[in-house]
């Protein structure tokens, strides 16, 4: 079970959440779908680009198996499958739409990048849900120390929002920026909160963590809608 920090989870409230950015998105989405459905909520998944179709049973083909789901406690992940890649795509519209009503939660992964642990988005990108209320930015740890040319999806665009090359190595400043900026993992975000999950912080050491959150809070960002997530966070 997930262990979040964020005020959302346990706030008693109807969430649709999408989740944006780089390395560990998939993850931390079914980790929060699985640990809300062991607090006896009703958990929808779904994605607007595309996600492998689950292997654990979890995938719900009509409304009757989501139901059945839900009443074993577990959380039901819809979409459209693309047998050639068994992978989902975005549900049917009015399918979505009657199962939004029923559930208490939407968990919905709503950009890719291609396993990179950062993203810097196309103009079309990120795919959020026009209902949601949350945005959730995911950025791997292990983007520092690295070119930008490995570490980032769309890294020519990194390159020029940075004002660097591709060879440049990312540091903390750097992945801050990219994390913040409404042309980089904040884009289209609007007046939906936004929420950042610094993923597999156990590569960093405690001072690289500090400086981090130094960077972000000092650039406005409220320390509390902060996740430092180490890989294996199974803590509740």
């Amino acid at each position: 079970m997930a262990h979040c920090p964020f005020d959302f989870f346990t706030d008693g409230k109807k969430h649709t959440i999408c989740l944006v950015g780089g390395g560990g998105k998939t993850t931390v989405m079914y980790e929060l779908a699985a640990a809300w459905a062991a607090c006896g909520c009703k958990v929808l998944v779904l994605t607007s680009t595309h996600i492998l179709q689950p292997a654990d049973g979890s995938f719900a083909a009509d409304a009757a198996a989501v139901h059945n789901l839900w009443q074993q406690g577990r959380y039901a992940v819809i979409g459209t499958p693309e047998f050639a890649t068994g992978k989902l795509t975005l549900p049917p519209q009015s399918v979505y739409e009657a199962l939004k009503l029923q559930a208490d939660v939407i968990l919905c992964e709503a950009d890719g990048s291609r396993h990179h642990p950062c993203k810097v988005p196309a103009a079309h990108e990120p795919v959020l849900l026009p209902d949601s209320d949350i945005v959730l930015a995911v950025a791997g740890m292990d983007a520092l120390c690295r070119p930008l040319a490995q570490a980032c999806q769309r890294s020519q665009l990194a390159a020029e929002l940075l004002g660097c090359s591709l060879d440049s190595v990312v540091d903390a400043q750097m992945l801050a920026s990219l994390l913040l900026s409404e042309q980089g993992t904040r884009q289209n975000v609007g007046v939906r909160a936004y929420y950042i999950v610094l993923n597999k912080c156990d590569l960093l050491k405690a001072a690289q963590q500090e400086e981090m959150l130094r960077l972000l809070v000092g650039a406005g960002m409220d320390e509390r809608r902060i996740w430092l997530r180490e890989r294996g966070d199974s803590k509740c």
